[in-house]
C-alpha cells in the first residue's frame, strides 16, 4: 500500500498527515519528510495518524529517531488520533508513554486549516 504524507505549517508548528501503512517499504518516505520537515525548525510537530492502518517496527523507529531529533533541538514532536492497530503498538512497546499521544488532532492545528 502507498504512503502518503502532507504538512502543513503555521506558527513554528507543523502538523503531518500519513495515510496509509507505515512498513519497511514505505517508510524511507516517512523519513524523508521528516529530514525536509526539521531543516524548517518547527518547535512542534504533530503526527496525524488518523489514516494510518498499520505501522511495524522500521515506522516506529523512524517517528523515535524524529522525536529524538526534535528534543536534541528543544522542540516536542506527538502523535494524534492513532487508529486501534496502531494505539495497541504504541502500548505493548511502552512507546505510549515515550510519545505524547492525543486522542484527536489538536484544536490549534484544526483552526488553521482555513488560514
Amino acid at each position: 500500500m502507498e504512503l502518503k504524507v502532507s504538512t502543513r505549517s503555521h506558527a513554528g508548528c507543523a502538523l503531518v498527515s500519513v495515510t496509509g501503512e507505515i512498513d519497511l517499504y514505505t517508510a524511507p518516505h516517512l523519513q524523508s519528510e521528516f529530514t525536509r520537515l526539521l531543516q524548517d525548525g518547527p518547535s512542534r510537530v504533530v503526527i496525524d495518524m488518523s489514516a494510518v492502518d498499520f505501522c511495524d517496527s522500521t515506522g516506529m523507529n523512524v517517528l523515535l529517531s524524529a522525536l529524538k531529533r526534535m528534543k536534541e533541538r528543544g522542540g516536542a514532536l506527538e502523535v494524534a488520533a492513532p487508529r486501534p492497530a496502531v494505539r495497541k503498538i504504541l502500548q505493548v512497546t511502552g512507546l505510549d508513554s515515550v510519545f505524547t499521544v492525543h486522542e484527536e488532532v489538536p484544536r490549534e492545528f484544526l483552526i488553521t486549516e482555513g488560514s
